[in-house]
């Protein structure tokens, strides 16, 4: 894929990131309103690179190409959302689910399904619409909703077991890391 395929492959993608995103803050700003309190901490945003694209079509055996890309990747666009409580999570999925000109294409619960290693997170892939001159066309958006700890886990297991020497220690050390934090989150809920 050439800078400038990648450049216009993304475009559509960064039109449905940022349709995605005013719908989350808009979310929490009412939620706020009505509430209160605000159910979200922080969000964060990317579109995947053009390399780590290439990188990801390559690994799973796919040419690394826009057509590539644009079928079978649904995290080009990404928006991470960092929650108080597990219960803002949830409530923040029910509204965005709520909402009828957005599909739900995959969603995978690793707060109630925590991943072996001790990863949870729920993650929800949103077909949005983009409105071009000849039309509308649905781009997916992957939206990751985390507590803050299990951000802090996730982020620390990914530089620590990914990067770091001791990887088997470590990932044995991060599971326990994982069931403290759960433990944590528990106990602060019951405040709520």
């Amino acid at each position: 894929m050439t800078e400038e395929e990648y450049l216009c492959f993304i475009q559509p993608y960064e039109d449905a990131l940022k349709n995605i995103r005013v719908r989350v803050d808009v979310l929490n700003n009412d939620y706020r309103r009505k509430n209160q309190n605000y159910p979200i901490h922080h969000i964060q945003y990317r579109i995947k690179q053009k390399e780590s694209i290439e990188n990801k079509l390559d690994k799973n055996g796919y040419e690394a190409s826009a057509d590539s890309a644009r079928n079978y990747l649904t995290d080009v666009a990404g928006i991470r959302v960092i929650c108080y409580f597990i219960t803002d999570i949830y409530a923040i999925v029910s509204l965005l689910k709520k909402q009828s000109d957005i599909v739900i294409i995959k969603e995978s619960d690793y707060i109630a399904n925590p991943k072996p290693n001790g990863y949870r997170s729920f993650h929800i892939v949103f077909g949005v619409p983009v409105y071009h001159t000849d039309g509308m066309e649905y781009y997916p958006v992957e939206i990751q909703l985390r507590t803050m700890s299990m951000d802090l886990w996730a982020s620390m297991e990914h530089r620590i077991c990914y990067k770091g020497e001791e990887r088997e220690q470590a990932a044995e050390e991060f599971k326990k890391y994982a069931i403290a934090l759960r433990q944590m989150e528990d106990e602060m809920e019951e405040f709520l």
